[in-house]
C-alpha cells in the first residue's frame, strides 16, 4: 500500500439519519486502526445534508458511540482542526463555489425538471423495461430555453455532465481493478433544489479540501466510486486511494437487519456488551491476523491491522460468538472492581442496589457470578436473591428423594449445626454439612439441594457455601428457619 506514514489521512463520515449501525462502527474502527498503525490522522466528519431524514440526537449518539467503543478522532466536531468546519451544513459556501466552477466550465448544468416529470419518466422506463435514470433533457436546452426557465424562477438542481462514452477504472486496495462504463453513470445531481449538496458531490469536495489520502468505506459504496472519480477528473484533482471493506452479513447470509437482533451499536452497549469485547470482535469481521487466536488487545490490533489483511469476502456477524467473547473479557481480562462498576447500572435499574448498598458486598456478589456472565445485563437475574428475600413455596422447596417432613428436619438440623460454628468460612461449613448428611444417613446431594433452595429459592446458583458466606451467617440462618417454618405449615 502506498501513501502511508504521517501523510495518511482517513475519515469517518456518517450521516445523522439514525444511530450508528454495526457496519458503520466496523468501518470507523478499521479506519482508526489504519491511522494509528501508520501514524496518520483519523477525521470525523458529519454529513448532514439530507435534512429531511435527520434524526434528533443522532450526532450526539454517534460521537458517544465512537467514544464508548474507544475511538477518538484527531480532527472533527469538538476537536476542530485545520480543515474545518467538519459539519457539512456549515460548509455550503464551499459546495456552491465548486458547483459554480463546474457550471462555468460546462461540466455541469442546471436541470429544471419537476418531480412530477421525473416520476413519470421513471414510470415509463419501468413499463418499457428500460434502465431507469435521467434522460438528460436539460443538458441539451437551448440558450433561449435556459434564459426563459431562469426568468420564471423555476426551481432547479445542478447536475454533473457525465461523459457519454469511455470507461472509468481505478484499483481498489481490497478488490483490485474496478471498471465502470461512463455511459451508465448518469448525470447525477450535485446541488439539490434546497441548496444542499448531494452525498456524491459533497464527499468529493470535502475529501479533497481535507486532504484525505485514503477513502476507506463499506462495500455498499463501491458504486459511488465512479462518480467520485469523474468529479476528481473534472476538477483536475488527484484522487485518493480507495478501499472498500466487505459487507457484514447475518448467519443466514442475508444483509444484517433488525430481524437478526440488535444492529445499532447502542443496543449492544445497553444489553451489556463491554466495549473491549465489541472492539475486539469487530476488528475480526473481515480481517485476519492469526489462524489460532481471537483475543487481541487494542495495542496488538494497532500493530497488526493494515488493508492487506482485509478480505473482499463478506463477514458473518455471529452474535453467539460475540457473547462468548464478551464473557471471556468479563471473566478473564477485566478486573473484579471494573466488572462491578459496569454491573452497577444494571443492578440499579433492576432495583437491587441503592447508594447505601455497601460496595464491598456488591463486589463479593459479582465475584460469585462473574464467570457465568455473558452479558452485563444478566447480572440482576443471576444475583437477585443476594439483595431480596427469595420467593418460597412448598413447590419450590420440594427436593427429590426427601419428603416435606424430611426436608424440614434437614433444614432445622442444618440451622442448628451452622449456628454453632465458631466461624463462617466455606470449608468449615462444608465439613459440618457433610458430617450432618452422614449422621442422617443421606447423600450430600439432597441435603445440599435442600439448603440451596431454602437459601436462594433456586435449584441453580453459585457455589452453595460461597453463597452462604457472602449472604452472611444471620441472613442464611434466617432463611433456613423461614423455609423450615413454611414446610411445617407455620407462617413464615
Amino acid at each position: 500500500m502506498s501513501s502511508t506514514g504521517s501523510s495518511l489521512r482517513v475519515r469517518m463520515a456518517p450521516s445523522p439519519t439514525g444511530y450508528l449501525h454495526v457496519g458503520s462502527v466496523r468501518t470507523a474502527l478499521f479506519n482508526w486502526l489504519l491511522a494509528r498503525h501508520h501514524g496518520g490522522t483519523f477525521i470525523l466528519r458529519v454529513e448532514d445534508t439530507d435534512r429531511s431524514r435527520m434524526v434528533p440526537g443522532a450526532v450526539e449518539n454517534m460521537m458517544d458511540t465512537l467514544r464508548w467503543v474507544g475511538l477518538d478522532w484527531d480532527e472533527g466536531p469538538e476537536k476542530g482542526g485545520p480543515f474545518g468546519p467538519y459539519v457539512q451544513s456549515e460548509r455550503l459556501d464551499k459546495y456552491h463555489q465548486h458547483a459554480e466552477q463546474l457550471l462555468a466550465e460546462g461540466k455541469a448544468y442546471r436541470c429544471y425538471c419537476t418531480e412530477e416529470r421525473l416520476a413519470e419518466l421513471r414510470r415509463q422506463q419501468e413499463a418499457s423495461r428500460q434502465p431507469t435514470g435521467y434522460d438528460r433533457r436539460c443538458r441539451y436546452l437551448s440558450e433561449e430555453e435556459k434564459r426563459a426557465l431562469e426568468a420564471s424562477s423555476q426551481p432547479s438542481v445542478v447536475r454533473f455532465a457525465s461523459p457519454l462514452e469511455g470507461t472509468t477504472t481505478f484499483t481498489d486496495l481490497v478488490r483490485g481493478p474496478v471498471t465502470y462504463q461512463n455511459a451508465g453513470v448518469g448525470d447525477f445531481v450535485c446541488i439539490k433544489s434546497d441548496g444542499y449538496p448531494t452525498y456524491h458531490f459533497a464527499v468529493v469536495v470535502d475529501d479533497h479540501l481535507m486532504e484525505i489520502s485514503h477513502v476507506t468505506r463499506g462495500e455498499e459504496f463501491i458504486s459511488s466510486a465512479a462518480r467520485d472519480r469523474l468529479l476528481y477528473e473534472a476538477f483536475g484533482w488527484s484522487p485518493p486511494l480507495y478501499a472498500h471493506y466487505p459487507l457484514i452479513l447475518a448467519p443466514d447470509r442475508a444483509r444484517l437487519a433488525k430481524r437478526h437482533g440488535a444492529t445499532a451499536a447502542v443496543e449492544f452497549r445497553e444489553m451489556g456488551i463491554v466495549r473491549e469485547a465489541f472492539f475486539n470482535y469487530l476488528a475480526l469481521l473481515g480481517a485476519s491476523y492469526s489462524a489460532d487466536r481471537e483475543i487481541y488487545s487494542v495495542e496488538e490490533l494497532i500493530q497488526l491491522f493494515d488493508i492487506p489483511r482485509v478480505s473482499p469476502s463478506a463477514a458473518i456477524f455471529d452474535r453467539a460468538k460475540l457473547e462468548w467473547m464478551n464473557g471471556y473479557y468479563i471473566n478473564h481480562i477485566l478486573s473484579l472492581p471494573d466488572v462491578t462498576d459496569r454491573c452497577m447500572p444494571y443492578l440499579r435499574d433492576d432495583g437491587l442496589v441503592a447508594d447505601e448498598t455497601p460496595r464491598e458486598y456488591v463486589e463479593q456478589v459479582v465475584a460469585l457470578v462473574k464467570e457465568r456472565l455473558k452479558l452485563l445485563s444478566e447480572v440482576g437475574e443471576l444475583t437477585e436473591f443476594f439483595f431480596r428475600e427469595p420467593d418460597l413455596s412448598l413447590d419450590v422447596l420440594a427436593v427429590k428423594k426427601l419428603s416435606a417432613e424430611e426436608t424440614r428436619d434437614v433444614l432445622s438440623r442444618a440451622q442448628e449445626r451452622l449456628q454453632a460454628l465458631p466461624g463462617w468460612e466455606e470449608a468449615e461449613m462444608e465439613v459440618a454439612m457433610r458430617s450432618l448428611a452422614e449422621e442422617l444417613g443421606l447423600k450430600a446431594g439432597p441435603l445440599f439441594m435442600a439448603l440451596r433452595v431454602a437459601v436462594t429459592g433456586r435449584t441453580v446458583s453459585p457455589g452453595l457455601f460461597e453463597t452462604m458466606r457472602v449472604l452472611g451467617r444471620e441472613r442464611t440462618l434466617e432463611r433456613l428457619a423461614r423455609a423450615a417454618e413454611l414446610l411445617a405449615g407455620s407462617p413464615a
